[in-house]
């Protein structure tokens, strides 16, 4: 379950990142941008925060993480079915 837990929020997050860096810019962040004299506040996170690119393929991982996680859950819960209908 653990595994799943972080697998979602890894998908929450990488798709957070895509939304951030694909939307419009209102007009009071696009008045701040065309200030020479300003300083770029977005200057320190768009160096430090992921491309588009490794933000679309952070999403496929996680995507691909959380369905493992699915299956193993499954699994085991279908072990556990077995396991218990042995007994029975």
């Amino acid at each position: 379950m653990q595994g799943f837990s972080r697998a979602s929020e890894g998908v929450t997050q990488a798709t957070l990142e895509i939304n951030r860096q694909t939307r419009p810019q209102n007009d009071t962040e696009q008045a701040v941008a065309q200030r020479p004299d300003a300083a770029a506040p977005d200057t320190v996170t768009n160096t430090q925060a992921p491309s588009l690119t490794t933000s679309l393929v952070q999403l496929g991982q996680e995507e691909r993480n959380a369905q493992a996680n699915v299956r193993s859950i499954q699994t085991a819960d279908q072990v556990l079915g077995s396991v218990i209908d042995i007994r029975v």
